[in-house]
């Protein structure tokens, strides 16, 4: 079967489906990813097809709507001013899941940014397609919608506010959907009433958010995917070094987030391990942060956390799903900085997991508060010694195994 993942957003959005392509790949199926073009070396590396998605997501999130956006933080701000963001590039986006789809494509496999259109592409190729999400965006009773950050509203409040920043979030896409179903000659269907026989599988572990008893029986949890391994990365010399020379340094790194001022950034983080004594590995990611390396500080370029994350001592980060779940499953202890939309939901998560001390939002990030948690996160055992029964957990379960299930299924239907 020739099975397409498309996929947009940043590499936390990405990675995890370079794993499960090979998984695909491996049960016989000729795999191809559709994603943004800073992405294809990733794909390509993983020896799966790479077709193009337009929209630069970097620059996205550098403009001056990217920049409101981080502002924004989480609550129906943020959701606000990512329909702001969204509107202009969805209609570009939906053509460009048409032409990826139409180089040949028996099964279309989509994510929460790319389902709504990517279910016209399907329609209109008459072929099967199943959602594979990273968060647990469906309404339910159980806890508060992910991506607005709240604490929860109570069983019906939370219900309640699921559905409106279903419906909100519907809006971004509501144009480009009915233009792509216009100019494909496609009739009327609105984007709830096309959901409701969406099959949708979650690619994060139960054991971090268990299945919501009141999800439709068409929405399951998987298990985290996990990133392809590339054969040929070696980690540098000089970060080799560094790690040999010390005790275990503090990793610090915020992802696809692009922060205003990264000196600023770079400056509180530096003043953090200097407070916290501890020997820093800072990631530079998508806000270029960037320090002299000294014996204490080593600034890194992107490098693979299933890799690097063990052997650290402690992992400040962002709290994006991607490196939420690179966290987890490296039994390491966790401060999560969380800057917007869905980060206070995973930031919640890792503390109830017993993993993390508790959040220091990005927007109340502090040299002085940084540091107590850094300190608190190594100098209490329980934080570790919970995290490395987490990751053992996670080694065993199989999250790639319920989609291939799955596409078996669709396969012989």
């Amino acid at each position: 079967m020739r099975i397409l993942i498309a996929t947009a957003g940043s590499r936390g959005d990405v990675a995890p489906f370079t794993g499960l392509g090979v998984r695909l790949r491996a049960a016989g199926h000729q795999v191809a990813v559709a994603t943004h073009t800073t992405f294809a070396d990733s794909v390509r590396a993983a020896g799966l097809e790479f077709r193009a998605l337009p929209v630069d997501p970097r620059a996205e999130l550098a403009s001056a709507e990217g920049r409101r956006l981080l502002r924004a933080g989480g609550g129906p701000g943020a959701v606000l001013q990512l329909l702001r963001l969204g509107r202009r590039f969805m209609p570009a986006l939906g053509e460009g899941i048409v032409d990826a789809t139409a180089l040949g494509t028996d099964l279309l496999l989509t994510t929460s940014t790319t389902s709504a259109l990517g279910q016209v592409a399907a329609e209109a190729a008459d072929i099967p397609t199943i959602g594979l999400y990273l968060q647990p965006l469906s309404p339910t009773r159980e806890f508060a919608p992910a991506v607005t950050g709240a604490r929860s509203l109570g069983r019906p409040g939370n219900l309640l506010a699921g559905h409106a920043v279903q419906a909100a979030t519907d809006q971004l896409f509501v144009p480009a959907v009915h233009g792509l179903r216009r100019r494909l000659g496609l009739p009327p269907l609105g984007i709830a009433r096309a959901r409701r026989d969406h099959r949708v599988l979650h690619g994060f572990s139960p054991r971090v958010v268990p299945r919501p008893t009141d999800w439709h029986p068409r929405l399951d949890v998987a298990g985290y995917w996990w990133p392809a391994e590339r054969a040929d990365w070696q980690a540098p010399q000089r970060l080799l070094d560094f790690l040999a020379a010390g005790p275990p340094p503090v990793f610090v790194g915020f992802g696809s987030l692009v922060v205003p001022e990264p000196e600023r950034l770079t400056a509180t983080v530096l003043a953090a391990a200097r407070a916290a004594r501890v020997r820093l590995l800072l990631q530079s990611g998508w806000s270029g942060l960037a320090a002299e390396d000294s014996e204490t500080v080593l600034t890194i370029d992107d490098t693979p956390h299933g890799w690097l994350f063990p052997r650290t001592a402690a992992v400040v980060h962002h709290a994006g799903a991607g490196t939420t779940a690179a966290t987890l499953r490296s039994g390491t202890p966790t401060v999560p900085v969380p800057g917007q939309l869905d980060a206070p939901f995973w930031s919640a998560r890792l503390t109830a997991l017993g993993v993390s001390p508790g959040p220091v939002p990005l927007r109340a990030l502090t040299a002085t508060r940084l540091a107590a948690s850094i300190r608190q996160a190594l100098d209490d055992p329980r934080y570790r010694t919970r995290a490395r029964s987490v990751a053992a957990a996670l080694a065993t379960e199989d999250g790639a195994a319920k989609v291939l299930a799955e596409v078996a299924v669709t396969a012989t239907g």
